[in-house]
């Protein structure tokens, strides 16, 4: 089970970081991912990150702004988002999956996480 947590509201320009939390005992094989849903948009895939955190996978939308890490000891995974714009408003979902494919496919994470609202105002 995952559940992301963090997220709010924030002017643009702002910061925000969201957490992953994950139970069970497969998180440490797992790639994790991050990714977003705006109203009436499709699922955006942002950035994953392999399973020993040696490798991230960034999107353009975000690249530069947004950082994944992960602490495997505590199950953890994180996304530091900075200089948020208003088009970075939408629902955040941490999801996972046992993968050994780089950069993995969205079809890859099968563990979702129920999400968390980001809102960006202007």
């Amino acid at each position: 089970q995952l559940q992301a947590s963090g997220g709010g509201l924030v002017q643009a320009g702002g910061s925000l970081r969201l957490s992953c939390a994950a139970s069970g005992d497969n998180f440490n094989i797992y790639a994790m991912g991050w990714f977003r849903q705006a109203p009436g948009k499709d699922r955006e895939f942002l950035v994953a990150i392999s399973w020993g955190g040696y490798s991230t996978y960034y999107a353009d939308s975000v690249k530069g702004r947004f950082t994944i890490s992960r602490d495997n000891a505590k199950k953890m995974v994180y996304l530091q988002m900075n200089s948020l714009k208003p088009e970075d408003t939408a629902v955040y979902y941490c999801a996972g999956g046992a993968t050994a494919r780089w950069p993995p496919y969205t079809s890859d994470f099968g563990s979702w996480g129920q999400g968390t609202q980001v809102t960006v105002s202007s």
